[in-house]
Protein backbone atom coordinates (compact mmCIF):
# COMPACT_ATOMS: atom_id res chain seq x y z
CA UNK A 1 0.00 0.00 0.00
CA UNK A 2 1.21 3.78 -0.65
CA UNK A 3 1.39 5.74 1.89
CA UNK A 4 2.12 9.59 2.02
CA UNK A 5 1.74 12.30 4.56
CA UNK A 6 -0.03 14.76 2.90
CA UNK A 7 -2.74 13.48 -0.12
CA UNK A 8 -4.21 16.28 -2.05
CA UNK A 9 -6.88 15.49 -4.18
CA UNK A 10 -7.06 17.74 -7.74
CA UNK A 11 -4.48 19.31 -9.56
CA UNK A 12 -5.91 22.98 -9.70
CA UNK A 13 -4.76 25.69 -8.76
CA UNK A 14 -5.51 25.13 -5.12
CA UNK A 15 -4.27 21.70 -5.08
CA UNK A 16 -0.83 23.08 -6.92
CA UNK A 17 -0.85 26.06 -4.29
CA UNK A 18 -0.92 23.25 -1.62
CA UNK A 19 1.45 21.09 -2.85
CA UNK A 20 3.94 24.39 -4.17
CA UNK A 21 3.94 25.56 -0.21
CA UNK A 22 4.48 22.48 1.13
CA UNK A 23 7.82 21.98 -0.79
CA UNK A 24 8.90 25.45 0.07
CA UNK A 25 8.79 24.18 3.82
CA UNK A 26 10.71 21.13 2.74
CA UNK A 27 8.08 18.64 2.77
CA UNK A 28 8.07 16.51 -0.60
CA UNK A 29 6.08 13.73 1.19
CA UNK A 30 2.48 14.33 -1.08
CA UNK A 31 1.02 12.96 -3.74
CA UNK A 32 -1.53 15.07 -6.22
CA UNK A 33 -4.57 13.29 -7.42
CA UNK A 34 -6.08 14.21 -10.53
CA UNK A 35 -9.29 12.52 -12.30
CA UNK A 36 -8.48 14.39 -14.98
CA UNK A 37 -5.86 14.10 -18.33
CA UNK A 38 -3.96 17.35 -16.99
CA UNK A 39 -3.72 19.86 -14.65
CA UNK A 40 -5.59 23.20 -14.30
CA UNK A 41 -9.00 22.16 -13.10
CA UNK A 42 -11.31 25.10 -14.57
CA UNK A 43 -8.46 26.65 -15.42
CA UNK A 44 -7.35 24.96 -18.81
CA UNK A 45 -6.40 26.57 -22.38
CA UNK A 46 -7.34 25.87 -25.57
CA UNK A 47 -5.85 27.12 -29.03
CA UNK A 48 -7.26 27.14 -32.04
CA UNK A 49 -6.76 28.29 -35.49
CA UNK A 50 -4.58 31.12 -33.96
CA UNK A 51 -6.90 31.90 -31.01
CA UNK A 52 -6.23 31.81 -27.40
CA UNK A 53 -8.97 30.51 -25.08
CA UNK A 54 -9.48 29.76 -21.58
CA UNK A 55 -12.58 27.62 -20.61
CA UNK A 56 -13.74 30.45 -19.13
CA UNK A 57 -12.30 34.77 -19.10
CA UNK A 58 -9.46 33.61 -15.95
CA UNK A 59 -8.55 37.51 -15.71
CA UNK A 60 -6.06 37.34 -12.25
CA UNK A 61 -6.82 40.23 -9.77
CA UNK A 62 -4.02 40.40 -7.43
CA UNK A 63 -4.16 41.88 -4.32
CA UNK A 64 -0.85 40.43 -2.64
CA UNK A 65 2.29 41.60 -4.90
CA UNK A 66 4.31 38.78 -3.29
CA UNK A 67 1.91 36.36 -4.82
CA UNK A 68 2.27 37.98 -7.99
CA UNK A 69 5.88 37.89 -8.04
CA UNK A 70 6.26 34.54 -7.17
CA UNK A 71 4.57 33.75 -10.26
CA UNK A 72 5.40 36.05 -12.33
CA UNK A 73 9.34 34.52 -11.79
CA UNK A 74 7.80 31.10 -12.79
CA UNK A 75 6.88 32.28 -16.22
CA UNK A 76 10.36 34.44 -17.79
CA UNK A 77 9.26 33.36 -21.32
CA UNK A 78 5.72 34.78 -20.96
CA UNK A 79 4.32 38.23 -22.16
CA UNK A 80 2.23 39.21 -19.37
CA UNK A 81 -0.90 41.99 -19.98
CA UNK A 82 -1.97 44.40 -17.16
CA UNK A 83 -5.35 45.62 -18.68
CA UNK A 84 -7.40 48.35 -17.03
CA UNK A 85 -10.83 46.93 -17.54
CA UNK A 86 -13.40 48.77 -19.61
CA UNK A 87 -16.80 46.83 -19.03
CA UNK A 88 -19.92 47.93 -20.18
CA UNK A 89 -23.56 46.93 -19.67
CA UNK A 90 -26.50 46.39 -23.02
CA UNK A 91 -29.50 48.44 -21.37
CA UNK A 92 -32.09 49.63 -23.68
CA UNK A 93 -30.12 49.43 -26.84
CA UNK A 94 -27.20 51.75 -25.38
CA UNK A 95 -24.12 50.86 -23.27
CA UNK A 96 -23.88 52.14 -19.78
CA UNK A 97 -20.54 51.83 -18.13
CA UNK A 98 -20.53 48.75 -15.03
CA UNK A 99 -21.52 48.71 -12.35
CA UNK A 100 -24.94 49.87 -13.22
CA UNK A 101 -25.41 51.39 -9.91
CA UNK A 102 -22.80 54.02 -10.34
CA UNK A 103 -23.86 54.90 -13.32
CA UNK A 104 -27.37 55.31 -13.31
CA UNK A 105 -26.78 59.13 -14.63
CA UNK A 106 -26.30 57.37 -17.80
CA UNK A 107 -29.63 56.46 -18.20
CA UNK A 108 -32.52 58.21 -20.07
CA UNK A 109 -33.96 61.27 -17.83
CA UNK A 110 -37.59 59.59 -16.29
CA UNK A 111 -35.12 55.84 -15.74
CA UNK A 112 -32.42 58.50 -14.00
CA UNK A 113 -35.53 59.80 -11.72
CA UNK A 114 -36.63 56.75 -11.36
CA UNK A 115 -33.73 55.46 -9.65
CA UNK A 116 -32.32 58.03 -8.08
CA UNK A 117 -35.79 58.82 -6.00
CA UNK A 118 -36.04 54.87 -5.26
CA UNK A 119 -31.94 54.80 -4.12
CA UNK A 120 -33.00 57.93 -1.95
CA UNK A 121 -35.92 56.39 -0.24
CA UNK A 122 -34.18 52.79 0.34
CA UNK A 123 -31.15 54.64 2.21
CA UNK A 124 -33.55 57.03 4.25
CA UNK A 125 -35.17 54.06 4.99
CA UNK A 126 -32.28 51.82 6.18
CA UNK A 127 -31.26 55.06 8.01
CA UNK A 128 -34.81 55.21 10.23
CA UNK A 129 -33.64 51.61 11.07
CA UNK A 130 -32.16 53.20 13.93
CA UNK A 131 -28.78 54.92 14.68
CA UNK A 132 -27.75 54.98 10.54
CA UNK A 133 -27.48 51.32 10.84
CA UNK A 134 -29.06 48.84 8.04
CA UNK A 135 -32.38 46.27 8.49
CA UNK A 136 -30.63 42.66 8.13
CA UNK A 137 -31.70 41.61 4.90
CA UNK A 138 -33.30 38.64 4.74
CA UNK A 139 -31.51 37.28 1.21
CA UNK A 140 -29.57 38.50 -1.59
CA UNK A 141 -32.84 39.95 -3.70
CA UNK A 142 -33.94 41.74 -0.20
CA UNK A 143 -30.94 43.33 0.49
CA UNK A 144 -30.80 44.55 -3.62
CA UNK A 145 -33.96 45.90 -2.95
CA UNK A 146 -32.76 47.26 0.61
CA UNK A 147 -29.71 48.90 -0.67
CA UNK A 148 -30.69 49.55 -3.61
CA UNK A 149 -34.61 50.58 -4.09
CA UNK A 150 -37.06 49.07 -6.19
CA UNK A 151 -35.37 50.65 -9.63
CA UNK A 152 -32.11 49.93 -10.19
CA UNK A 153 -32.55 46.28 -8.56
CA UNK A 154 -35.54 45.40 -11.43
CA UNK A 155 -33.48 47.05 -14.02
CA UNK A 156 -30.24 45.35 -13.88
CA UNK A 157 -29.11 43.71 -10.60
CA UNK A 158 -32.24 41.02 -10.36
CA UNK A 159 -32.52 40.22 -13.90
CA UNK A 160 -28.89 39.82 -14.60
CA UNK A 161 -27.52 37.63 -11.27
CA UNK A 162 -30.72 35.29 -11.69
CA UNK A 163 -29.35 34.88 -16.02
CA UNK A 164 -25.91 34.04 -14.10
CA UNK A 165 -26.90 32.32 -10.99
CA UNK A 166 -30.30 30.25 -12.74
CA UNK A 167 -32.40 30.62 -9.83
CA UNK A 168 -34.32 32.68 -7.60
CA UNK A 169 -32.14 35.30 -5.64
CA UNK A 170 -34.29 35.04 -2.38
CA UNK A 171 -32.84 31.57 -2.25
CA UNK A 172 -29.31 33.03 -1.47
CA UNK A 173 -27.74 34.08 1.22
CA UNK A 174 -27.60 38.48 1.49
CA UNK A 175 -23.90 37.91 1.20
CA UNK A 176 -23.51 35.90 -1.67
CA UNK A 177 -21.34 37.33 -3.24
CA UNK A 178 -18.92 38.79 -0.17
CA UNK A 179 -16.26 41.71 -1.67
CA UNK A 180 -16.95 41.00 -5.65
CA UNK A 181 -20.54 42.49 -5.94
CA UNK A 182 -19.79 46.17 -6.61
CA UNK A 183 -21.74 47.79 -3.69
CA UNK A 184 -22.29 52.01 -3.83
CA UNK A 185 -24.69 54.42 -1.39
CA UNK A 186 -26.24 57.24 -2.23
CA UNK A 187 -23.08 59.64 -1.54
CA UNK A 188 -21.18 57.60 -3.74
CA UNK A 189 -23.94 57.82 -6.70
CA UNK A 190 -24.15 61.48 -6.28
CA UNK A 191 -20.05 62.09 -6.24
CA UNK A 192 -19.93 60.05 -9.56
CA UNK A 193 -22.30 62.56 -11.57
CA UNK A 194 -19.15 64.53 -11.73
CA UNK A 195 -16.51 62.54 -10.69
CA UNK A 196 -16.64 59.18 -12.54
CA UNK A 197 -15.17 56.11 -10.58
CA UNK A 198 -16.15 52.48 -11.59
CA UNK A 199 -13.34 51.11 -9.59
CA UNK A 200 -13.61 47.79 -8.77
CA UNK A 201 -11.88 45.01 -6.40
CA UNK A 202 -11.12 43.79 -10.63
CA UNK A 203 -10.22 47.50 -11.90
CA UNK A 204 -6.95 45.78 -13.32
CA UNK A 205 -6.03 42.56 -14.08
CA UNK A 206 -3.44 40.31 -15.34
CA UNK A 207 -3.21 38.04 -18.47
CA UNK A 208 -0.39 36.11 -19.78
CA UNK A 209 -0.15 35.53 -24.07
CA UNK A 210 -0.04 31.97 -23.37
CA UNK A 211 -3.59 31.84 -21.19
CA UNK A 212 -4.37 31.29 -17.87
CA UNK A 213 -3.04 27.75 -17.67
CA UNK A 214 0.40 30.23 -17.52
CA UNK A 215 -0.38 30.39 -13.90
CA UNK A 216 -0.67 26.98 -13.51
CA UNK A 217 1.80 25.79 -15.37
CA UNK A 218 4.28 28.42 -13.08
CA UNK A 219 2.44 26.37 -9.80
CA UNK A 220 3.16 23.48 -11.11
CA UNK A 221 6.76 24.24 -12.03
CA UNK A 222 7.36 24.28 -8.16
CA UNK A 223 5.65 20.79 -7.58
CA UNK A 224 7.85 17.81 -7.93
CA UNK A 225 6.49 16.12 -10.99
CA UNK A 226 6.78 12.64 -9.75
CA UNK A 227 4.36 13.52 -7.12
CA UNK A 228 1.56 14.22 -9.92
CA UNK A 229 -0.71 11.59 -10.95
CA UNK A 230 -3.15 12.12 -13.64
CA UNK A 231 -5.90 10.13 -14.66
CA UNK A 232 -6.38 9.41 -11.08
CA UNK A 233 -9.64 9.58 -9.22
CA UNK A 234 -10.68 9.46 -5.44
CA UNK A 235 -13.46 7.08 -5.18
CA UNK A 236 -13.62 6.76 -1.57
CA UNK A 237 -11.67 7.33 1.67
CA UNK A 238 -12.18 5.18 4.80
CA UNK A 239 -11.66 8.33 7.58
CA UNK A 240 -11.12 6.44 10.63
CA UNK A 241 -7.99 4.19 8.87
CA UNK A 242 -7.16 7.25 7.02
CA UNK A 243 -7.08 4.94 4.10
CA UNK A 244 -8.09 6.05 0.33
CA UNK A 245 -8.91 4.47 -2.42
CA UNK A 246 -8.43 5.77 -5.60
CA UNK A 247 -8.96 4.21 -9.24
CA UNK A 248 -5.64 2.51 -9.16
CA UNK A 249 -4.65 1.97 -6.02
CA UNK A 250 -5.20 2.14 -1.82
CA UNK A 251 -3.43 4.73 -0.33
CA UNK A 252 -2.51 5.60 3.67
CA UNK A 253 -2.09 9.35 4.03
CA UNK A 254 -2.14 11.30 7.73
CA UNK A 255 -3.56 14.26 6.10
CA UNK A 256 -6.00 15.04 2.83
CA UNK A 257 -6.55 18.16 1.37
CA UNK A 258 -9.14 17.91 -1.16
CA UNK A 259 -10.38 20.96 -3.74
CA UNK A 260 -13.30 18.91 -5.02
CA UNK A 261 -17.15 20.14 -4.70
CA UNK A 262 -17.80 20.21 -1.56
CA UNK A 263 -20.85 18.05 -2.10
CA UNK A 264 -18.98 15.36 -4.55
CA UNK A 265 -16.33 14.90 -0.89
CA UNK A 266 -19.47 13.92 1.62
CA UNK A 267 -20.46 11.25 -0.73
CA UNK A 268 -16.70 10.12 -1.09
CA UNK A 269 -15.44 10.30 2.54
CA UNK A 270 -19.21 8.64 3.66
CA UNK A 271 -20.88 12.17 5.69
CA UNK A 272 -24.54 12.24 5.50
CA UNK A 273 -25.76 15.56 4.47
CA UNK A 274 -29.08 16.57 2.67
CA UNK A 275 -28.31 16.73 -1.08
CA UNK A 276 -30.84 19.72 -1.05
CA UNK A 277 -28.45 22.24 0.40
CA UNK A 278 -26.10 21.62 -2.00
CA UNK A 279 -27.18 23.31 -5.32
CA UNK A 280 -25.49 25.47 -7.80
CA UNK A 281 -25.23 26.58 -11.55
CA UNK A 282 -23.58 25.50 -14.07
CA UNK A 283 -22.58 27.48 -17.28
CA UNK A 284 -22.29 26.81 -21.25
CA UNK A 285 -19.33 28.78 -22.50
CA UNK A 286 -18.33 29.26 -26.23
CA UNK A 287 -15.36 30.08 -27.09
CA UNK A 288 -15.83 31.73 -30.68
CA UNK A 289 -13.34 33.30 -33.52
CA UNK A 290 -14.09 35.53 -36.34
CA UNK A 291 -12.55 36.23 -39.51
CA UNK A 292 -12.34 40.28 -38.26
CA UNK A 293 -12.09 43.06 -35.51
CA UNK A 294 -15.76 43.52 -33.79
CA UNK A 295 -16.19 45.94 -30.90
CA UNK A 296 -12.71 47.81 -29.24
CA UNK A 297 -12.28 49.10 -25.99
CA UNK A 298 -14.31 46.79 -24.36
CA UNK A 299 -13.22 43.61 -21.85
CA UNK A 300 -16.84 42.65 -20.76
CA UNK A 301 -20.29 43.30 -21.52
CA UNK A 302 -23.52 42.30 -19.44
CA UNK A 303 -26.72 41.61 -20.91
CA UNK A 304 -29.50 41.57 -18.37
CA UNK A 305 -31.85 41.12 -20.89
CA UNK A 306 -33.87 37.70 -20.69
CA UNK A 307 -34.19 38.04 -24.25
CA UNK A 308 -31.01 37.58 -24.93
CA UNK A 309 -29.91 33.35 -24.18
CA UNK A 310 -26.33 34.95 -22.53
CA UNK A 311 -25.41 36.92 -19.32
CA UNK A 312 -21.73 37.73 -20.41
CA UNK A 313 -19.46 38.22 -22.84
CA UNK A 314 -15.61 39.03 -22.79
CA UNK A 315 -13.37 39.39 -25.39
CA UNK A 316 -10.16 37.82 -25.81
CA UNK A 317 -8.64 40.28 -29.00
CA UNK A 318 -8.90 43.33 -27.05
CA UNK A 319 -6.15 41.91 -24.52
CA UNK A 320 -3.98 40.45 -27.02
CA UNK A 321 -4.83 43.89 -29.59
CA UNK A 322 -5.51 41.76 -32.51
CA UNK A 323 -7.68 42.11 -35.60
CA UNK A 324 -9.81 39.19 -35.48
CA UNK A 325 -13.26 38.89 -33.39
CA UNK A 326 -12.33 36.45 -30.16
CA UNK A 327 -14.70 36.18 -27.73
CA UNK A 328 -15.95 33.78 -25.07
CA UNK A 329 -20.03 33.77 -24.30
CA UNK A 330 -21.48 32.65 -20.89
CA UNK A 331 -24.97 31.11 -20.76
CA UNK A 332 -26.14 30.19 -17.06
CA UNK A 333 -28.09 27.31 -16.74
CA UNK A 334 -30.01 25.52 -13.89
CA UNK A 335 -27.52 22.56 -12.63
CA UNK A 336 -30.82 20.13 -13.75
CA UNK A 337 -30.82 21.29 -17.21
CA UNK A 338 -29.78 18.48 -19.39
CA UNK A 339 -27.22 19.60 -22.40
CA UNK A 340 -27.04 17.02 -25.11
CA UNK A 341 -24.83 17.72 -28.39
CA UNK A 342 -28.74 18.99 -29.83
CA UNK A 343 -29.07 21.46 -26.78
CA UNK A 344 -25.09 23.10 -27.50
CA UNK A 345 -26.19 23.34 -31.16
CA UNK A 346 -29.27 24.63 -31.08
CA UNK A 347 -27.83 27.47 -28.27
CA UNK A 348 -25.28 28.08 -30.26
CA UNK A 349 -27.41 29.13 -33.35
CA UNK A 350 -29.01 31.54 -30.49
CA UNK A 351 -25.76 32.93 -29.36
CA UNK A 352 -25.03 34.27 -32.83
CA UNK A 353 -28.07 35.28 -33.62
CA UNK A 354 -27.96 37.70 -29.93
CA UNK A 355 -24.38 38.59 -31.24
CA UNK A 356 -25.76 39.94 -34.64
CA UNK A 357 -28.88 41.71 -32.74
CA UNK A 358 -26.28 43.04 -30.16
CA UNK A 359 -24.51 44.45 -32.99
CA UNK A 360 -21.39 42.56 -31.57
CA UNK A 361 -20.85 40.80 -35.28
CA UNK A 362 -22.37 41.45 -38.30
CA UNK A 363 -21.14 40.05 -41.68
CA UNK A 364 -18.40 38.08 -40.03
CA UNK A 365 -17.33 34.45 -40.32
CA UNK A 366 -17.12 32.08 -37.58
CA UNK A 367 -13.81 29.92 -38.04
CA UNK A 368 -13.24 28.43 -34.90
CA UNK A 369 -15.30 27.37 -31.91
CA UNK A 370 -14.49 25.13 -28.81
CA UNK A 371 -17.50 24.92 -25.84
CA UNK A 372 -17.30 23.41 -22.12
CA UNK A 373 -19.95 23.07 -19.77
CA UNK A 374 -18.86 24.48 -16.07
CA UNK A 375 -20.92 22.07 -13.27
CA UNK A 376 -20.65 23.32 -10.67
CA UNK A 377 -19.80 26.72 -12.00
CA UNK A 378 -21.47 29.40 -9.10
CA UNK A 379 -22.43 27.80 -5.86
CA UNK A 380 -25.81 28.89 -4.54
CA UNK A 381 -24.75 30.23 -0.90
CA UNK A 382 -27.62 29.70 1.42
CA UNK A 383 -27.64 30.50 5.17
CA UNK A 384 -28.48 26.72 5.40
CA UNK A 385 -25.23 26.31 2.89
CA UNK A 386 -22.79 28.34 5.33
CA UNK A 387 -23.85 26.39 8.35
CA UNK A 388 -23.57 23.01 7.18
CA UNK A 389 -20.71 23.31 5.77
CA UNK A 390 -18.78 25.18 8.84
CA UNK A 391 -20.28 22.12 10.88
CA UNK A 392 -18.90 19.14 8.42
CA UNK A 393 -15.82 20.65 8.00
CA UNK A 394 -15.07 20.97 11.78
CA UNK A 395 -15.88 17.45 11.54
CA UNK A 396 -13.43 16.39 8.55
CA UNK A 397 -10.47 18.70 10.26
CA UNK A 398 -10.63 16.53 13.24
CA UNK A 399 -10.12 13.50 11.12
CA UNK A 400 -7.38 14.91 8.59
CA UNK A 401 -9.73 15.82 5.99
CA UNK A 402 -9.54 19.67 4.83
CA UNK A 403 -11.70 20.85 2.00
CA UNK A 404 -10.36 24.31 0.14
CA UNK A 405 -11.17 26.20 -2.50
CA UNK A 406 -14.17 27.70 -4.33
CA UNK A 407 -15.80 24.31 -4.52
CA UNK A 408 -13.92 22.74 -1.26
CA UNK A 409 -15.00 25.93 0.49
CA UNK A 410 -18.52 26.04 -1.42
CA UNK A 411 -18.38 29.88 -1.99
CA UNK A 412 -17.09 32.79 -4.18
CA UNK A 413 -13.64 33.68 -4.52
CA UNK A 414 -11.02 34.57 -6.57
CA UNK A 415 -8.27 32.39 -8.07
CA UNK A 416 -5.59 34.13 -6.00
CA UNK A 417 -8.04 33.94 -2.94
CA UNK A 418 -7.07 30.06 -3.48
CA UNK A 419 -3.36 29.93 -3.39
CA UNK A 420 -3.30 32.74 -0.12
CA UNK A 421 -6.17 29.60 1.39
CA UNK A 422 -3.36 27.13 0.58
CA UNK A 423 -0.11 28.70 1.95
CA UNK A 424 -2.53 29.36 4.84
CA UNK A 425 -3.34 26.32 5.66
CA UNK A 426 -0.03 24.90 5.00
CA UNK A 427 1.53 26.85 7.16
CA UNK A 428 -1.17 25.73 10.12
CA UNK A 429 -0.23 22.28 9.11
CA UNK A 430 3.06 23.29 10.42
CA UNK A 431 3.09 25.31 13.13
Amino acid sequence: MHSVRTLIVGAGVSGLATAAALGETGDEDYLVLDADSAMGGYCKTVKQAGFTWDYSGHFFHFRHPEIESWLRARMPDQKIFTVVKRAFIEYGGKFVDFPFQKNIHQLEKSEFIDCIHDLYFARMSAERGGAGSEPEPANFKDMLYCRFGRAITEKFLVPYNEKLYATDLSRLDAGAMGRFFPHANLSEVMHHLKAPDNSSYNSTFTYPEGGAIQFVNALASAVSTPNIALNEALVSVDRERRIARSSKREIRFERLVSSAPFNRLLRIVGLESEPSIWTSNKVLVFNLGFDRKGPRDVNWIYYPDPKCVFYRIGFYDNIFDTERLSTYVEIGLPSSAPVTEAFIEQTKRRVLDDMRRNRIIDEHELIAEHHVVMDPAYVHLTRQSIAEHARLSAILREQGVHSIGRYGGWTYCSIEDNIVEARELVSRMHA
